[in-house]
Formats: structure tokens, C-alpha cells, sequence
């Protein structure tokens, strides 16, 4: 694909994990290895997983006025990611507490910090020459429907990963070219998983995720369903956010959805394989292997 141009508006958060042999229950400690603190949330994964798959990538967001945003800053600026969009506020920077089971399954936990005072009349939002707007919920609702307007006054199409599920998101979902969801999002959402149901709320298109079953679409031509790629996964933290990095580049790029949903899949898989959010992100070139080897 031609290289594109992605404006991603969304959260940052620095990442403290932990791995452990199993996930705790309700109200036990279950001892684990040394914490990782990495850089995370879901605009700075899928912003970098973005300018690893060979976007030019423009973050817009907010961390505090503390050493951890700054170091968020700095560790998603060496990744190729235009963070000249990134606001300094005075508050605590998000903050991200993460539990990660052999075999790949997570628990995760956000302090929204200054993700959660975000508002798009105190940022610059400049869609000239961008091919996309990907937003996420880790920010207010609000700032989502401010950025996905001023979008579509430009011609930009709006995806949409609504996750992690919010409530009042009638008026942004009209706004919407592809949405993207997991099965549980696609229930909160309309009580249905299946894609056509989503579409009734106002997008042209919806890609529900199915985990290890891969994913499901539906748009104005047809549906479409795609296993997932086999893979040895170790750590599934990022895999989402990879893939809606993905699937909005390749709905950039004007790939039927199957084809789109396809690629996407590939590059979600691929994250899977290594430990870490965005350390574990593939490149475009890794993704167009695997796709070569499964035809």
C-alpha cells in the first residue's frame, strides 16, 4: 500500500506490568516477576503501531506536566510518531496497571489522568493531507465528537475503536465510517455481535473482533468473516490496538473490507508474539510475510 497519512487522537499512559503463571481472582494476590513500565494507551499503541506498519502518524492528546509525560513524550517521538500534537497539562499523566498471564491473557487497569481532561478546544487539529482520523474511548466522549467533525469537514474518514465501552455515544457513532469493537463492545453497544446490527447505529461499517476466531465485518457490500493466523502468542496486550492500526490504514487505502479485515488480523496476530504493548508491535513488512506464507 502507498504510504498514508493517519491523525490518531487518544489517550497516553505509562504502563507498569506484571507477569504471573495465572490471573488473580477476586480480593487474591498471586506473586509475579519484576514490573515493566513501558509506554502504552490506546492512541500512543495505535499511533505507533501505525508508524510501524509505515504510516506517517500525527498523535494528538494530553499527558501531564510530570516526568512520566515526558517520558511518554520521548519514547513515542523515537518511534516516528509526530507528538507536536501532545498537550502538557497540569495534571498526572494516565497511568496503566497491567497483569499478564502465561499463555497471553490480561487484566488492565487505567487512571484516565490527563486522558480524562482532555478537550479538543485546547489542541491543534490539522486535517490537510491526512487520509484517516482513528479515535479510541480512553478520552472524553466529547473530545471524540469534536475531532471526528472537524474530520468530516475536511473529507477525512472517521474509525472509530470504541473501546473501552462508553455510554452516550449516539451522536459520535452518525459520524463514523468503520467501527470497531470486540464482542463484548458490539453487546454493550446493541445488545447483537453481529456486525449488521451495529451499522443500524450510524456507521458505514462495523468489524466486530473475535479473539482467536478472528474477526467479522459487514458493510453496504456484504459481510465478511476471517479466522485468525496461527501463531505462538506469549502476551496479548497491544494486539487490539494493532489491529485497528491496521484496519484503519487498510480502510484508508480503499481495500474491500475482507481484505482490509484480513490484514488486520495478520498484524494483531503477529503482536501477540512478543512481550509488551508497543515493543511488540510488527512492521509492514512482517505483516506482508506472514499474509504471503498463509496464501
Amino acid at each position: 500500500m502507498r504510504e498514508l497519512e493517519l491523525v490518531v487522537v487518544g489517550s497516553l499512559n505509562m504502563d507498569l506490568t506484571v507477569a504471573v503463571t495465572r490471573l488473580p481472582g477476586r480480593g487474591e494476590t498471586v506473586a509475579g516477576a519484576a514490573a515493566v513500565r513501558a509506554a502504552g494507551g490506546k492512541g500512543a499503541n495505535q499511533a505507533v503501531a501505525a508508524a510501524r506498519l509505515g504510516a506517517r502518524v500525527r498523535l494528538v492528546g494530553q499527558v501531564g506536566d510530570d516526568a512520566l509525560g515526558r517520558e511518554l513524550l520521548a519514547a513515542v517521538g523515537r518511534e516516528g510518531v509526530d507528538v507536536s500534537g501532545v498537550r502538557q497539562a497540569p495534571a498526572a499523566t494516565g497511568l496503566a496497571m497491567i497483569v499478564v498471564e502465561d499463555g497471553g491473557e490480561n487484566m488492565i487497569t487505567v487512571a484516565r489522568g490527563a486522558n480524562g481532561l482532555l478537550r479538543l478546544t485546547d489542541l491543534d487539529l490539522d486535517f490537510t493531507g491526512a487520509d484517516a482520523l482513528l479515535l479510541q474511548l480512553e478520552i472524553p466522549v466529547a473530545a471524540c465528537l469534536a475531532a471526528a467533525r472537524q474530520a468530516r469537514t475536511y473529507g477525512v474518514p472517521v474509525i472509530l475503536n470504541a473501546a473501552p465501552y462508553t455510554q452516550g455515544l449516539e451522536e459520535l457513532l452518525t459520524q463514523v465510517d468503520l467501527l470497531i469493537v470486540n464482542e463484548s463492545e458490539a453487546a454493550a453497544l446493541c445488545g447483537d455481535t453481529d456486525p449488521a446490527a451495529l451499522l443500524a447505529l450510524g456507521p458505514r461499517a462495523a468489524v466486530v473482533t473475535l479473539g482467536e476466531r478472528g474477526a467479522r465485518g459487514q458493510d453496504a457490500s456484504g459481510a465478511c468473516q476471517v479466522p485468525t493466523f496461527p501463531v505462538t502468542a506469549v502476551d496479548a496486550v497491544g494486539a487490539g490496538d494493532t489491529f485497528c492500526a491496521q484496519l484503519a490504514l487498510a480502510h484508508a487505502a480503499g481495500l474491500p473490507l475482507a481484505q482490509a479485515v484480513r490484514r488486520a488480523c495478520a498484524a494483531g496476530a503477529l503482536a501477540t508474539t512478543g512481550h509488551g504493548a508497543q515493543t511488540a508491535m510488527p512492521t509492514g513488512d512482517q505483516v506482508e510475510r506472514l499474509l504471503a506464507r498463509a496464501s
